[in-house]
């Protein structure tokens, strides 16, 4: 069995996360999808942003409904909110036994930025990280950028 991980915060989920968990339901036999929820940059978001698409639940709905599309992916929400330097910046490393919970055994960790690379280096040392469309040539599309669209027939076009 190859195994495969793709994490993320998905505000809101798009069509860049759906072409990055379908390259890697293809790749892999088995793959583990986690939504990372009470992250810092999340909690900045939230105070500004008050789109219901991003809230906890409507965005875990919609991970939960791509994932269905596949027999070999499974979704889960991991909690972070805890999880922080005295400074109060996320603890990453911290975030990594809650993760193995989940995905015990990993061969590929999925991405579309090769800054993760050092992280995933020393939390899954056994994985291979594979970087999915680093440029957005695929799907031009962020989540920031989904957020910053002023009308729903916009953001539409870019989420799934």
């Amino acid at each position: 069995m190859i195994y495969g991980f793709y994490g993320g915060k998905f505000m809101p989920m798009h069509k860049g996360h759906l072409y990055c968990i379908d390259t890697a339901a293809r790749q892999c036999d088995h793959v583990t999808v986690i939504m990372f929820v009470g992250g810092n940059d999340e909690m900045h978001i939230r105070q500004t942003d008050s789109d219901p698409l991003l809230q906890v639940e409507s965005r875990f709905r919609q991970v939960q409904r791509v994932c269905q599309y596949y027999d070999n992916v499974e979704c889960h929400l991991v909690d972070v909110s805890k999880l922080k330097y005295p400074d109060g910046s996320e603890d990453w490393d911290a975030e990594t036994p809650l993760v193995r919970q989940f995905v015990p055994k990993m061969d590929f960790v999925y991405s579309s930025e090769p800054s993760y690379d050092a992280y995933f280096k020393r939390a899954y040392p056994e994985a291979v990280h594979v970087i999915v469309d680093e440029k957005r040539t695929a799907f031009p599309i962020s989540g920031t950028m989904i957020r910053a669209m002023q009308t729903i027939k916009e953001k539409e076009k870019w989420m799934v």
